[in-house]
């Protein structure tokens, strides 16, 4: 079943088993679960690798234990991590492959050092496994996001013809005082911003909208300041 699920998503990224540089495994270290797993791979990417481009293979519960229903997503993390650095991590507490499985039947190795991971003409590829609860099996297959160094990054297209700025208190003077600290907080960046000769983008009209609405709580007194840009919202602040 394991295989299965490792040839289905193959299948699905319409891609095969050398296209992918590394798996992260389930790999709970048991000596019924790791060669079951193993074999799998083996089977699997090992028989579409060679010995001198293997297939490598780590897991994270070395290095922090089984995080139960987090584990799939930890895999995923860590796979992240180590694109964005180059860099595939090692597998602590691995001295020498298990003694429970043929390794001879498939290009799989086990990380046991870090190592360097390069670009190879192709987006970086891994694995992540997550396999065994409750019988069921899960693998998904990510890649790397290869960026145009010449390209300049996009901002995001807004066109709304207005933004909210949202605010409330438990009373009157409550409300006036959260549209003053807001307006107080907004002249001393941009006091702060000149003075440092910063040129780090401010918090946008939408940044702002977006945590007044999230990130804040609901009282019965409440208002709502309505610009088409930065200076009409904070004329409605003063005012």
């Amino acid at each position: 079943s394991q295989e299965r699920v490792i040839r289905a998503a193959l299948a699905g990224a319409g891609l095969s088993g050398s296209d992918v540089d590394v798996v992260e495994a389930h790999g709970t270290g048991t000596r019924l679960g790791d060669p079951i797993e193993a074999q799998a791979l083996l089977n699997t990417y090992g028989r579409d690798h060679t010995d001198e481009q293997p297939l490598w293979l780590g897991s994270l519960k070395s290095n922090i234990g089984h995080t139960q229903a987090a584990a799939g997503v930890g895999g995923v993390i860590k796979m992240i991590q180590a694109m964005r650095h180059g860099v595939l991590p090692r597998t602590l507490h691995v001295d020498e492959p298990s003694g429970h499985v043929d390794w001879d039947t498939g290009a799989v190795e086990l990380l046991t050092e870090a190592r360097e991971w390069p670009a190879v003409g192709r987006p970086r590829r891994a694995g992540v496994s997550s396999f065994g609860i409750s019988g069921t099996n899960a693998h998904v297959i990510i890649e790397a996001v290869e960026h145009d160094e010449a390209e300049a990054p996009r901002e995001p297209s807004r066109s709304l013809p207005a933004v909210p700025w949202t605010l409330s208190g438990r009373t009157p003077a409550a409300l006036r005082d959260q549209a003053a600290k807001l307006l107080s907080h907004l002249e001393r960046q941009e006091t702060s911003d000149e003075r440092d000769g910063q040129h780090a983008a401010p918090p946008t009209a939408y940044d702002i909208a977006l945590s007044l609405t999230a990130t804040r709580a609901v009282f019965d007194h409440r208002a709502v300041v309505v610009g088409a840009d930065g200076e009409a919202l904070v004329e409605g602040l003063r005012a």
